[in-house]
């Protein structure tokens, strides 16, 4: 009796022992599948615009911005569908290695002109013009001239010999059409870069991002991306999306974040000293604003 209690006793100890080993050790989830998850909670392939195709990470809430701020025409830059991949100006293909979230929809022309600063300069400027604020557009060439969209629309046109740039009178008539405003872009991109831009540019504390911000290192090469989101918890932590051009002149892209996929497209504002890209590294101190 005493031999048959004792074994009794001694099972019992052994399955507590094992239920409670168990409850505190729940059997572990497959990461990748986790992972996997939390990108496809953010990514709404129906979203047509980058606000209704990446949702915040849990927890955040994209920041207020008012109709007509740099932030919100951001936000609702059209999007190709789900899954489109990056064209060259020559129409070639650019193969996604880990390098983009989703592809915004606009032209590019077929020139090898629209590259990094290209891209930022352009965003800038066809923002300005969608809210009749054309007449402040304005960019300067590498070698400083300042060319204003002002004077291209009433038809004047730059002449740039070596190292030397002026106006001249090509048309009497205003004209805002497309086509203008495109040559006025072309003739942009083609004398200005990084390292005109970085010069024209405002530095910006990290800690004071904001949409429309631009990260970018002047030099041959550089390079520029356009913070063209941005998304806040209850604690004042923000996240923010990047996007970019590149060399050749390609199609605007929203970067990956190759540092933490599972909530790709954004990443952290602590990012501490460098932003890893997935084409390009920057200081923390790169950050610049119009």
């Amino acid at each position: 009796m005493n031999a048959f209690r004792f074994y009794f006793m001694n099972q019992l100890i052994i399955l507590l022992v094992s239920i409670c080993f168990l409850s505190c050790h729940p059997k572990e989830s497959n990461p990748n599948k986790n992972k996997k998850e939390a990108i496809l909670s953010i990514t709404q392939k129906d979203g047509m615009t980058i606000q209704t195709r990446f949702a915040c990470p849990r927890h955040y809430q994209r920041t207020q911005m008012g109709e007509d701020e740099f932030g919100s025409y951001l936000r609702k830059l059209p999007l190709k569908r789900e899954g489109a991949k990056v064209k060259y100006f020559d129409g070639s293909i650019k193969q996604n290695r880990n390098v983009y979230d989703a592809v915004i929809d606009l032209p590019i022309g077929k020139k090898n002109l629209h590259q990094c600063a290209d891209a930022v300069m352009r965003l800038q400027a066809d923002y300005l013009r969608s809210i009749q604020k054309e007449d402040e557009i304005h960019f300067n060439f590498t070698n400083g001239f300042r060319v204003d969209y002002k004077k291209w629309k009433a038809g004047q046109r730059v002449k740039v010999e070596g190292n030397k740039t002026s106006w001249y009178q090509g048309s009497q008539s205003i004209n805002n059409s497309d086509a203008t405003f495109w040559s006025y872009l072309e003739m942009i991109w083609t004398y200005a870069g990084t390292l005109s831009l970085t010069k024209e540019l405002k530095k910006v504390k990290l800690e004071d991002l904001n949409i429309g911000d631009v990260f970018i290192k002047g030099g041959s090469p550089g390079h520029a991306v356009i913070v063209i989101d941005l998304a806040e918890n209850q604690k004042g932590e923000k996240m923010f999306m990047l996007a970019q051009s590149y060399m050749p002149a390609q199609e605007l892209q929203v970067l990956s974040n190759p540092s933490n996929k599972s909530i790709s497209p954004w990443y952290h504002l602590n990012f501490g000293e460098e932003l890893k890209t997935p084409e390009w590294t920057f200081n923390k101190n790169n950050l610049k604003r119009f």
